[in-house]
Protein backbone atom coordinates (compact mmCIF):
# COMPACT_ATOMS: atom_id res chain seq x y z
CA UNK A 1 0.00 0.00 0.00
CA UNK A 2 2.73 2.47 1.00
CA UNK A 3 4.59 1.77 -2.25
CA UNK A 4 1.66 3.26 -4.16
CA UNK A 5 1.37 6.44 -2.09
CA UNK A 6 4.30 8.35 -3.63
CA UNK A 7 3.45 7.69 -7.31
CA UNK A 8 -0.24 8.39 -6.70
CA UNK A 9 0.63 11.60 -4.82
CA UNK A 10 2.88 12.67 -7.70
CA UNK A 11 0.06 12.02 -10.19
CA UNK A 12 -2.39 14.05 -8.08
CA UNK A 13 0.13 16.94 -8.06
CA UNK A 14 0.48 16.79 -11.86
CA UNK A 15 -3.29 16.67 -12.26
CA UNK A 16 -3.67 19.75 -10.02
CA UNK A 17 -1.09 21.57 -12.17
CA UNK A 18 -3.09 20.67 -15.28
CA UNK A 19 -6.19 22.05 -13.58
CA UNK A 20 -4.68 25.42 -12.68
CA UNK A 21 -3.24 25.92 -16.18
CA UNK A 22 -6.76 26.48 -17.53
CA UNK A 23 -6.88 29.72 -15.55
CA UNK A 24 -3.34 30.80 -16.47
CA UNK A 25 -3.77 30.13 -20.17
CA UNK A 26 -7.05 32.03 -20.33
CA UNK A 27 -5.43 35.05 -18.66
CA UNK A 28 -2.34 34.88 -20.89
CA UNK A 29 -4.34 34.74 -24.12
CA UNK A 30 -5.83 38.13 -23.34
CA UNK A 31 -2.28 39.54 -23.68
CA UNK A 32 -0.47 37.24 -26.12
CA UNK A 33 -1.49 35.64 -29.47
CA UNK A 34 -2.79 32.05 -29.49
CA UNK A 35 -0.32 30.34 -31.84
CA UNK A 36 2.67 32.28 -30.55
CA UNK A 37 1.76 31.12 -27.05
CA UNK A 38 1.48 27.48 -28.12
CA UNK A 39 4.74 27.62 -30.10
CA UNK A 40 6.71 29.02 -27.15
CA UNK A 41 5.02 26.60 -24.74
CA UNK A 42 6.12 23.57 -26.74
CA UNK A 43 9.58 25.05 -27.40
CA UNK A 44 10.07 25.23 -23.63
CA UNK A 45 8.76 21.68 -23.14
CA UNK A 46 11.06 20.24 -25.83
CA UNK A 47 14.05 22.14 -24.43
CA UNK A 48 13.43 20.72 -20.94
CA UNK A 49 12.81 17.16 -22.17
CA UNK A 50 15.84 17.25 -24.48
CA UNK A 51 18.22 17.01 -21.51
CA UNK A 52 17.09 13.61 -20.13
CA UNK A 53 15.71 12.24 -23.41
CA UNK A 54 18.30 13.22 -26.06
CA UNK A 55 20.33 9.98 -25.80
CA UNK A 56 17.13 7.95 -26.39
CA UNK A 57 15.88 9.74 -29.51
CA UNK A 58 17.99 7.66 -31.90
CA UNK A 59 16.25 4.53 -30.61
CA UNK A 60 13.05 5.60 -32.35
CA UNK A 61 14.43 5.03 -35.83
CA UNK A 62 12.68 6.32 -38.95
CA UNK A 63 9.35 4.61 -38.27
CA UNK A 64 9.21 5.83 -34.68
CA UNK A 65 10.07 9.39 -35.67
CA UNK A 66 7.36 9.42 -38.37
CA UNK A 67 4.78 7.98 -35.96
CA UNK A 68 5.75 10.57 -33.35
CA UNK A 69 5.38 13.38 -35.87
CA UNK A 70 1.96 12.08 -36.98
CA UNK A 71 0.63 11.82 -33.44
CA UNK A 72 2.27 15.15 -32.63
CA UNK A 73 0.08 16.64 -35.33
CA UNK A 74 -3.02 15.27 -33.61
CA UNK A 75 -1.76 16.56 -30.26
CA UNK A 76 -1.13 20.01 -31.75
CA UNK A 77 -4.57 20.17 -33.33
CA UNK A 78 -6.12 19.19 -30.01
CA UNK A 79 -4.23 21.86 -28.08
CA UNK A 80 -5.12 24.49 -30.71
CA UNK A 81 -8.84 23.68 -30.51
CA UNK A 82 -8.81 23.48 -26.71
CA UNK A 83 -6.97 26.78 -26.33
CA UNK A 84 -9.21 28.51 -28.88
CA UNK A 85 -12.24 27.16 -27.01
CA UNK A 86 -10.84 28.36 -23.69
CA UNK A 87 -10.73 31.89 -25.12
CA UNK A 88 -14.50 31.67 -25.65
CA UNK A 89 -15.85 29.75 -22.65
CA UNK A 90 -15.32 29.55 -18.91
CA UNK A 91 -12.37 27.81 -17.24
CA UNK A 92 -14.67 25.38 -15.42
CA UNK A 93 -16.63 24.42 -18.54
CA UNK A 94 -13.41 23.90 -20.53
CA UNK A 95 -12.00 21.66 -17.80
CA UNK A 96 -15.04 19.40 -17.57
CA UNK A 97 -15.54 19.17 -21.34
CA UNK A 98 -11.85 18.34 -21.82
CA UNK A 99 -12.29 15.47 -19.36
CA UNK A 100 -14.65 13.82 -21.84
CA UNK A 101 -11.61 12.39 -23.65
CA UNK A 102 -11.87 9.61 -21.06
CA UNK A 103 -15.23 8.40 -22.33
CA UNK A 104 -14.30 8.99 -25.99
CA UNK A 105 -11.05 7.00 -25.98
CA UNK A 106 -12.74 3.57 -25.82
CA UNK A 107 -15.07 4.65 -28.63
CA UNK A 108 -12.04 5.19 -30.88
CA UNK A 109 -10.66 1.86 -29.66
CA UNK A 110 -13.83 0.23 -30.96
CA UNK A 111 -13.91 2.18 -34.23
CA UNK A 112 -10.25 1.68 -35.12
CA UNK A 113 -9.25 -1.63 -33.54
CA UNK A 114 -12.56 -3.42 -32.84
CA UNK A 115 -11.84 -3.47 -29.10
CA UNK A 116 -15.32 -3.65 -27.59
CA UNK A 117 -15.66 -1.44 -24.49
CA UNK A 118 -17.59 -2.52 -21.43
CA UNK A 119 -21.16 -1.42 -20.80
CA UNK A 120 -19.84 1.07 -18.21
CA UNK A 121 -18.14 3.03 -20.99
CA UNK A 122 -21.42 3.52 -22.86
CA UNK A 123 -23.13 4.59 -19.63
CA UNK A 124 -20.30 7.09 -19.11
CA UNK A 125 -20.73 8.40 -22.66
CA UNK A 126 -24.47 8.87 -22.10
CA UNK A 127 -23.94 10.73 -18.82
CA UNK A 128 -21.24 12.93 -20.37
CA UNK A 129 -23.53 13.87 -23.27
CA UNK A 130 -26.32 14.79 -20.84
CA UNK A 131 -23.89 16.89 -18.80
CA UNK A 132 -22.64 18.66 -21.92
CA UNK A 133 -26.22 19.47 -22.91
CA UNK A 134 -26.84 21.00 -19.47
CA UNK A 135 -23.59 22.95 -19.65
CA UNK A 136 -24.45 24.36 -23.09
CA UNK A 137 -27.45 26.15 -21.58
CA UNK A 138 -25.29 28.29 -19.28
CA UNK A 139 -25.06 31.92 -20.35
CA UNK A 140 -21.69 32.37 -18.62
CA UNK A 141 -20.09 30.00 -21.10
CA UNK A 142 -20.21 29.69 -24.87
CA UNK A 143 -21.65 26.89 -27.00
CA UNK A 144 -19.01 27.58 -29.65
CA UNK A 145 -16.23 27.46 -27.06
CA UNK A 146 -17.57 24.26 -25.52
CA UNK A 147 -17.81 22.60 -28.97
CA UNK A 148 -14.23 23.59 -29.78
CA UNK A 149 -13.07 22.03 -26.51
CA UNK A 150 -15.19 18.94 -27.22
CA UNK A 151 -13.49 18.59 -30.62
CA UNK A 152 -10.16 18.86 -28.81
CA UNK A 153 -11.21 16.12 -26.38
CA UNK A 154 -12.06 13.90 -29.36
CA UNK A 155 -8.60 14.47 -30.86
CA UNK A 156 -6.95 13.74 -27.49
CA UNK A 157 -8.94 10.50 -27.31
CA UNK A 158 -7.87 9.53 -30.83
CA UNK A 159 -4.25 10.38 -30.03
CA UNK A 160 -4.36 8.31 -26.82
CA UNK A 161 -5.89 5.29 -28.56
CA UNK A 162 -3.26 5.40 -31.32
CA UNK A 163 -0.43 6.01 -28.85
CA UNK A 164 -1.45 3.05 -26.69
CA UNK A 165 -1.24 0.92 -29.84
CA UNK A 166 2.06 2.37 -31.08
CA UNK A 167 3.94 3.33 -27.91
CA UNK A 168 4.92 -0.21 -26.79
CA UNK A 169 7.20 -0.37 -29.83
CA UNK A 170 9.24 2.67 -28.77
CA UNK A 171 10.82 4.40 -25.79
CA UNK A 172 7.86 6.35 -24.30
CA UNK A 173 9.82 9.49 -23.37
CA UNK A 174 11.58 9.64 -26.74
CA UNK A 175 8.25 9.15 -28.49
CA UNK A 176 6.60 11.90 -26.41
CA UNK A 177 9.48 14.29 -27.15
CA UNK A 178 9.10 13.60 -30.87
CA UNK A 179 5.39 14.42 -30.57
CA UNK A 180 6.07 17.69 -28.77
CA UNK A 181 8.80 18.62 -31.23
CA UNK A 182 6.36 18.13 -34.11
CA UNK A 183 3.75 20.22 -32.28
CA UNK A 184 6.29 23.03 -31.77
CA UNK A 185 7.27 23.08 -35.46
CA UNK A 186 3.62 23.14 -36.51
CA UNK A 187 2.67 25.96 -34.14
CA UNK A 188 5.77 27.95 -35.01
CA UNK A 189 4.94 27.73 -38.73
CA UNK A 190 1.33 28.82 -38.13
CA UNK A 191 2.46 31.67 -35.87
CA UNK A 192 4.82 32.96 -38.59
CA UNK A 193 2.14 32.65 -41.28
CA UNK A 194 -0.39 34.47 -39.09
CA UNK A 195 2.04 37.25 -38.25
CA UNK A 196 2.06 36.33 -34.55
CA UNK A 197 5.83 36.50 -34.13
CA UNK A 198 6.50 38.53 -31.01
CA UNK A 199 8.38 38.07 -27.76
CA UNK A 200 6.37 37.20 -24.66
CA UNK A 201 6.14 40.06 -22.17
CA UNK A 202 4.91 40.41 -18.61
CA UNK A 203 4.61 38.12 -15.59
CA UNK A 204 1.16 36.81 -16.59
CA UNK A 205 2.31 35.52 -19.98
CA UNK A 206 5.70 34.22 -18.83
CA UNK A 207 4.15 32.59 -15.77
CA UNK A 208 1.66 30.72 -17.96
CA UNK A 209 4.37 29.71 -20.44
CA UNK A 210 6.72 28.38 -17.76
CA UNK A 211 4.01 26.49 -15.86
CA UNK A 212 2.55 24.94 -19.03
CA UNK A 213 5.88 24.30 -20.74
CA UNK A 214 7.96 23.07 -17.79
CA UNK A 215 5.49 21.67 -15.27
CA UNK A 216 2.31 20.76 -17.17
CA UNK A 217 4.11 19.35 -20.22
CA UNK A 218 7.71 18.25 -19.59
CA UNK A 219 7.51 17.56 -15.84
CA UNK A 220 3.99 16.16 -16.18
CA UNK A 221 4.96 13.58 -18.80
CA UNK A 222 8.14 12.59 -16.97
CA UNK A 223 6.19 12.03 -13.72
CA UNK A 224 3.47 10.16 -15.58
CA UNK A 225 6.02 7.81 -17.19
CA UNK A 226 7.69 7.21 -13.81
CA UNK A 227 4.45 6.71 -11.85
CA UNK A 228 2.82 4.37 -14.37
CA UNK A 229 5.68 1.93 -13.85
CA UNK A 230 4.77 1.79 -10.16
CA UNK A 231 0.98 1.74 -10.12
CA UNK A 232 -1.86 0.28 -12.17
CA UNK A 233 -3.36 1.85 -15.29
CA UNK A 234 -6.76 1.92 -13.59
CA UNK A 235 -5.47 3.88 -10.59
CA UNK A 236 -3.64 6.28 -12.89
CA UNK A 237 -6.80 6.82 -14.93
CA UNK A 238 -8.89 7.45 -11.82
CA UNK A 239 -6.42 10.08 -10.60
CA UNK A 240 -6.59 11.80 -13.99
CA UNK A 241 -10.36 12.07 -13.54
CA UNK A 242 -9.55 14.77 -10.96
CA UNK A 243 -8.32 17.17 -13.68
CA UNK A 244 -11.78 18.67 -14.39
CA UNK A 245 -12.41 18.85 -10.63
CA UNK A 246 -9.26 20.91 -10.13
CA UNK A 247 -10.15 23.05 -13.15
CA UNK A 248 -13.56 23.71 -11.62
CA UNK A 249 -12.08 24.58 -8.22
CA UNK A 250 -9.45 26.93 -9.68
CA UNK A 251 -11.98 28.39 -12.11
CA UNK A 252 -14.27 29.24 -9.20
CA UNK A 253 -11.53 30.49 -6.87
CA UNK A 254 -9.23 32.31 -9.30
CA UNK A 255 -11.27 33.14 -12.40
CA UNK A 256 -14.57 33.96 -10.74
CA UNK A 257 -16.56 31.32 -12.66
CA UNK A 258 -20.18 31.35 -11.62
CA UNK A 259 -22.01 28.72 -13.64
CA UNK A 260 -25.18 28.57 -11.56
CA UNK A 261 -27.12 25.46 -10.59
CA UNK A 262 -27.65 24.26 -14.19
CA UNK A 263 -24.00 24.66 -15.14
CA UNK A 264 -22.58 22.98 -12.05
CA UNK A 265 -25.15 20.19 -12.44
CA UNK A 266 -23.86 19.67 -15.97
CA UNK A 267 -20.26 19.56 -14.70
CA UNK A 268 -21.25 17.07 -12.00
CA UNK A 269 -23.00 14.82 -14.53
CA UNK A 270 -19.94 14.92 -16.83
CA UNK A 271 -17.73 14.00 -13.86
CA UNK A 272 -20.06 11.10 -13.01
CA UNK A 273 -19.75 9.90 -16.59
CA UNK A 274 -15.95 10.09 -16.39
CA UNK A 275 -15.87 8.27 -13.03
CA UNK A 276 -18.19 5.52 -14.33
CA UNK A 277 -16.22 5.01 -17.55
CA UNK A 278 -12.68 5.47 -16.21
CA UNK A 279 -11.85 1.94 -14.95
CA UNK A 280 -13.40 0.34 -18.04
CA UNK A 281 -11.57 2.82 -20.27
CA UNK A 282 -8.26 1.87 -18.64
CA UNK A 283 -9.12 -1.77 -19.29
CA UNK A 284 -9.78 -1.01 -22.95
CA UNK A 285 -6.39 0.69 -23.29
CA UNK A 286 -4.70 -2.28 -21.64
CA UNK A 287 -6.37 -4.58 -24.17
CA UNK A 288 -5.15 -2.35 -26.99
CA UNK A 289 -1.58 -2.87 -25.79
CA UNK A 290 -2.07 -6.63 -25.38
CA UNK A 291 -3.53 -6.95 -28.87
CA UNK A 292 -0.59 -5.09 -30.33
CA UNK A 293 1.97 -7.21 -28.47
CA UNK A 294 0.34 -10.44 -29.56
CA UNK A 295 0.03 -9.29 -33.21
Amino acid sequence: MSRNVLPLGALVLVTAIWGVTFVQIKDALELYPLFAFLAVRFAIAVAVLAVPVAPRLLSLGRSGALAGVALGGLLAAGYALQTAGLERTTVSAAGFVTGMYVVLTPVFGLALFRIRPDLAVWLGVALAVVGLALLSGVSAGSVTGDLLVLAAAALYALQIALMERLAPRYDPLAFTTAEMGAAFVGFAAIAVAAGQVELPRGATVWGALLVTGVFASAFGYLVQAWAQQRTSATRTALVFALEPVFAGIFGFALAGDRLGVLGWTGCAVILCGIAVAEPAAAGTLARLVRVRRSA
